[in-house]
């Protein structure tokens, strides 16, 4: 439970980081584009010897990569490319899982093992998640603008196409890192769920990060306990309360309470008195 623990708050703070990114640049689509796409990279890391999350790495690469060539060659829409990818990804993982022997249980990757990560897959996790913080803060400040503009990244000097590859990178190494904690389905919700709440509850970008984080590891270390007494599933846990903590940030969020006093104002100047005219 204590190595549980550790590796919930772990995978749940570099989600939520790069979450914020994922969100700003519109970008959910892709992350789940992504994350079923890297099955048939573990299928055949597993036949190859190889820790599975070196295949999970490259296959998702290659799924992000391959859409935005198809999509620049071609009049299909980004959306409608990535839906044919991931899936025709998925699915080639599905068949290859089941032509190839293996003692790994299909649920462990589809759903995640917080409770039961191999030590060997436990230090490559940590290693991934640290390299993703690290290349984060280190190129944050172009990553950001490039979310938020590429064509003023463009004007000051800065290259979309490497920004737009390390961000694809990025998210290929974020899925590795919570692949093994919540498996292929799950991680969907760890890069979305923090980000938005974070988007809710802050106007500028470090307080959407925080805002995020600290949602993100409650969760974990919340989802962690009660999936201990109540004996399910560690990560659907975790998953159901980031989605409790965004549903009481809908509710909560400054931006709504603005709106709501916005929509307020309106009204009681639509029944004030014309002053020039009684």
């Amino acid at each position: 439970m204590r190595t549980a623990l550790l590796m919930a708050v772990m995978v749940g703070t570099v989600c939520a980081v790069f979450s914020c990114f994922l969100v700003l640049k519109g970008w959910s689509l892709m992350g789940d584009a992504v994350a079923h796409a890297v099955l048939p990279g573990i299928v055949i890391a597993y036949w190859a010897g190889l820790p599975l999350s070196i295949g999970a790495f490259a296959s998702g690469l290659l799924c992000a990569v391959g859409s935005g060539y198809i999509r620049s060659r071609s009049r299909v829409k980004e959306d409608t490319v990535l839906g044919v990818v991931f899936t025709g990804l998925f699915g080639l993982g599905l068949v290859l899982f089941t032509k190839v022997e293996s003692d790994q249980h299909l649920n462990h990757i589809l759903f995640g093992n917080l409770l039961g990560i191999p030590r060997a897959e436990l230090m490559w996790t940590w290693t991934t998640g640290i390299l993703t913080l690290a290349i984060i803060t280190l190129r944050h400040r172009d990553l950001l603008l490039f979310c938020f503009d590429s064509g003023q990244a463009r004007s000051i000097g800065l290259s979309p196409a490497r920004l737009n590859l390390i961000l694809l990178g990025l998210l290929a190494l974020t899925i590795v890192t919570a692949l093994q904690a919540v498996g292929v389905i799950l991680v969907v919700a760890m890069l979305v769920t923090p980000g938005c709440l974070g988007f809710l509850m802050a106007d500028r970008f470090p307080r959407m990060v925080g805002f995020a984080v600290a949602s993100a590891v409650l969760a974990a270390v919340s989802g962690t306990y009660v999936s201990f007494f109540l004996n399910a599933s560690t990560g659907a846990c975790i998953v159901l309360a980031q989605a409790l903590f965004f549903g009481a940030a809908l509710v909560l969020s400054p931006r709504k309470g603005l709106a709501i006093l916005h929509r307020r104002g309106r009204k009681a100047a639509d029944r004030a008195p014309d002053p020039l005219h009684g």
